[in-house]
């Protein structure tokens, strides 16, 4: 059951990618949609998952919001490096590093593998849990699709890349639903790595994607985008209670 669930996760992951790709014309408003979309998933979604999961403090502070900020500040390092490389081979400054969007679209991929094995994980826990977890993958994974095409080509690489990556995500929920019949990943780890991966898609949201939407169209219309896009995850989030 958890793997045929996992294939509508698969197809609204397209759906999501292929509006991504269709509405080009309008970029701006696309990148103000998808930093909505991801920051309500970072703090709607991610978080209050994460700190459910793995609860335990480490020195007073939670596990969770550790690895959250150290997930931040990983990629935060990671684009920096990889700018100055960039750099010193002659790009010019402020040019995007295709690496940049590609590991965040691998860390998209991440994200939906990790979504398919709480979904097989929640049918072997009941029928009821299972319904509820496959209510939330498959709502947003439409915003996993949309966001894991827009991060591939914002920083500018090739199409046909954004697509594998975009067909990567979608596979991935598939792979991991089919992966908890042999085993199940431990709610801790699990838990720590949606902290670790909140950080990082929430850096990726507010430093990169956001600045970009309202730099050159600072429009009504893109905060609205943006807006709409929290407001559309809290609506999925409680759906899915």
């Amino acid at each position: 059951m958890a793997v045929i669930v996992a294939l509508g996760a698969f197809l609204m992951t397209l759906a999501g990618g292929w509006t991504a790709q269709r509405v080009t014309d309008r970029r701006h408003l696309v990148l103000g949609l998808a930093g909505g979309l991801m920051l309500g998933v970072v703090g709607l979604d991610l978080l209050p998952e994460a700190l459910h999961a793995a609860g335990e403090e480490v020195f007073g502070v939670p596990l969770a919001l550790l690895l959250f900020v150290a997930g931040f500040l990983v990629a935060h390092v990671v684009e920096r490096l990889l700018a100055v490389r960039q750099a010193a081979h002659g790009a010019e400054e402020g040019a995007r590093v295709p690496e940049v969007g590609l590991t965040a679209a691998a860390a998209m991929v991440g994200h939906s593998l990790a979504d398919g094995v709480a979904l097989g994980a929640a049918f072997q826990v009941g029928g009821g849990m299972g319904v509820a977890v496959a209510l939330a993958v498959i709502t947003h994974d439409f915003a996993d699709g949309f966001n894991t095409y827009t991060l591939t080509s914002l920083y500018g690489n090739a199409r046909h890349k954004a697509q594998l990556m975009l067909l990567a995500d979608a596979v991935a929920p598939v792979v991991g639903a089919a992966s908890t019949l042999l085993f199940t990943l431990p709610e801790e780890p699990l838990g720590a790595y949606l902290g670790f991966f909140g950080g990082v898609l929430l850096y990726l949201a507010a430093a990169e994607i956001l600045p970009e939407a309202h730099h050159r169209h600072p429009a009504l219309s893109t905060l609205l985008c943006t807006v709409g896009g929290v407001a559309g995850i809290w609506l999925v989030v409680g759906l899915a209670e």
